[in-house]
């Protein structure tokens, strides 16, 4: 479903990422690790279109995303759930929501009662303003914003970061929930349980470089020894 070829990126005069090479195969949930500062992030920004790429191709569907905007990402099917969750904390719930809905054509800009079938939460609390609820709450936010443009691809970076642990098992659920419905899911995740539980692949990222990739059960002690452990 994405393919990430060749992949070169550089802030200033320093070489992020090097000769990327991914793949995201459809109805997977790939996961990308490393240790902090690696280029877990950075990669996505490349892939959603919000930092430039110096070489290499990204492909979704078939279809190049070198040149597209990130708002044509979205409207071909790229939800997006960036660290840090970034929802607008003056909005009220249902307006964040809302904000969603834009990469949508007018007529078909509405949300869906899934994204509260979901998150309950949501529901009960759409005229709450997004900056009093809880981080975990903050999350299934940010996570339905996402779901609201019915994605084919959902990114998730770290969606777990500081989330109380109950909210991090309904995220897994949820994760497993979307697969099943057809929907692939990239996510970069720092924690193992979490990752081994709910994705099928993974790629490990070193100083921008990929030193590891197969399927979840490949996901050796070894190789979080050498390349996870801090």
């Amino acid at each position: 479903m994405l393919t990430v070829n060749r992949l070169n990126q550089f802030y200033g005069g320093s070489h992020t990422l090097w000769d990327l090479d991914i793949d995201v195969p459809k109805g997977s949930c790939t996961c990308v690790m490393g240790r902090n500062g690696m280029g877990k992030t950075t990669l996505l920004r490349c892939i959603m279109g919000l930092l430039p790429v110096a070489s290499g191709e990204l492909t979704f569907e078939g279809r190049s995303l070198r040149s597209a905007r990130a708002e044509a990402r979205a409207r071909w099917g790229i939800g997006y759930v960036p660290q840090g969750r970034e929802i607008f904390s003056q909005l009220t719930v249902e307006e964040n929501l809302r904000v969603g809905l834009t990469a949508l054509p007018r007529g078909s800009r509405r949300i869906a009662a899934e994204i509260f079938e979901l998150f309950p939460v949501l529901a009960r609390m759409l005229g709450r303003k997004g900056g009093d609820l809880s981080g975990g709450q903050q999350q299934q936010l940010a996570i339905g914003r996402a779901l609201v443009i019915r994605p084919k691809l959902l990114i998730l970076d770290e969606p777990t970061e500081g989330i109380q642990p109950n909210i991090v098992h309904e995220i897994g659920d949820v994760i497993g929930r979307l697969r099943g419905e057809g929907i692939t899911v990239l996510l970069v995740e720092q924690k193992l349980p979490f990752a081994r539980r709910v994705a099928s692949n993974f790629h490990i990222l070193e100083k921008g470089r990929l030193v590891s990739s197969g399927p979840i059960a490949a996901l050796t002690d070894e190789i979080v020894q050498r390349h996870l452990s801090v």
